[in-house]
């Protein structure tokens, strides 16, 4: 047990890498899927098109967007951009960070199902059997037929057992001739990933370093925070427990006491430890006011230390603002040469 919960502290801190890992793991589960997929042309010239075309753009759909389902930044782009401007603004350039950030780990593994689907052809021949150059490839001095039987014919190419056009045009000329172009718009597909890859990753940073720095650190930063208040609140909800049971057992023992007339039994000892990490807030209401005023208007980013802590401007209400406090009468008097 403790090393499984070493693997998840592990992963919890080097959140980065396990997204990485996650989505690489998604891609050869992509690949493996699509090899265990059993793919069954129906062979008709309505739906031939539409079938191919969706075996081959709606599986990476899906797994577009479950990258992003299993990304946990998310949920944080989403409170981030939503969240009203409060005390501390929102920088446009952190939120595009984040947001290609997570584009770019969700991009794998469709781009992997893309891939391997155009370079094994079976998409691409049951798509666009019907539109072969039956001129170039077949028989030319077969004309015979109309328009509609040649289509119904040539939709029969990817179903060799009941293709019947051989005199028309041979199925293994058809199927080479749409595998080949399949393979070849595969190749360009992979050579234009891995070249937008190499744009995004390495040249990026060289044009625009001190954005791309400031970004990226902010970026980290809204992560820790919000894992901090994570736990902070986590924290908190323990002891606030711990507290509250525990005087319910102290108010029972008290009333045992007065009914049987028992003695009392000491109080623990880690009440008041609990209690010191309440921070104050021990009520409902307080707490509540406390998690609002944390999504209306957190703090701003500059720390003063003297700052007292009644200035965080709990749940967006109006304060008042304090007079600055009045000269000394020795200081008013110099300035004004008496």
């Amino acid at each position: 047990m403790d090393k499984f919960r070493m693997v998840f502290q592990f992963l919890q801190s080097n959140q980065e890498s396990f997204m990485s890992g996650i989505c690489g793991i998604m891609a050869l589960a992509s690949a493996q899927l699509y090899s265990a997929f059993d793919f069954n042309c129906p062979c008709l010239p309505r739906y031939n098109l539409a079938y191919g075309l969706g075996v081959l753009l709606v599986p990476p759909l899906i797994l577009f967007l479950l990258g992003f389902v299993l990304n946990n930044n998310v949920s944080m782009l989403a409170e981030e951009w939503r969240r009203p401007q409060g005390q501390r603004q929102k920088d446009a350039a952190v939120l595009r960070y984040m947001f290609c950030s997570m584009v770019q780990r969700a991009m794998i593994a469709p781009a992997v199902w893309v891939s391997v689907t155009l370079l094994d052809g079976k998409c691409i021949t049951c798509a666009f059997c019907t539109s072969l150059p039956v001129e170039a490839l077949g028989n030319a001095s077969h004309r015979g037929l109309p328009q509609g039987e040649v289509k119904r014919v040539l939709a029969r190419i990817p179903c060799k057992e009941i293709y019947d056009g051989q005199e028309l045009i041979a199925n293994e000329v058809a199927v080479r001739y749409l595998r080949c172009i399949s393979q070849a718009l595969g190749w360009c597909f992979v050579l234009l990933m891995t070249t937008l890859a190499f744009l995004v990753r390495s040249l990026r940073p060289c044009f625009t370093q001190a954005v791309f720095l400031k970004s990226r650190y902010w970026s980290h930063y809204i992560d820790i925070e919000r894992k901090l208040f994570d736990e902070t609140c986590a924290e908190h909800a323990k002891s606030f427990a711990k507290v509250c049971i525990q005087q319910f057992f102290q108010g029972m023992s008290k009333d045992l006491t007065a009914t049987h007339c028992h003695p009392p039994r000491k109080a623990p000892t880690d009440a008041g430890e609990a209690s010191d990490k309440l921070l104050g807030i021990t009520d409902w209401d307080t707490m509540n006011i406390a998690l609002k005023s944390w999504h209306r208007c957190k703090p701003p980013l500059h720390l003063h230390p003297d700052a007292p802590h009644s200035s965080n401007g709990w749940a967006g209400e109006w304060q008042p603002h304090t007079q600055p406090p009045a000269p000394r009468r020795e200081a008013v008097a110099y300035y004004s040469g008496v």
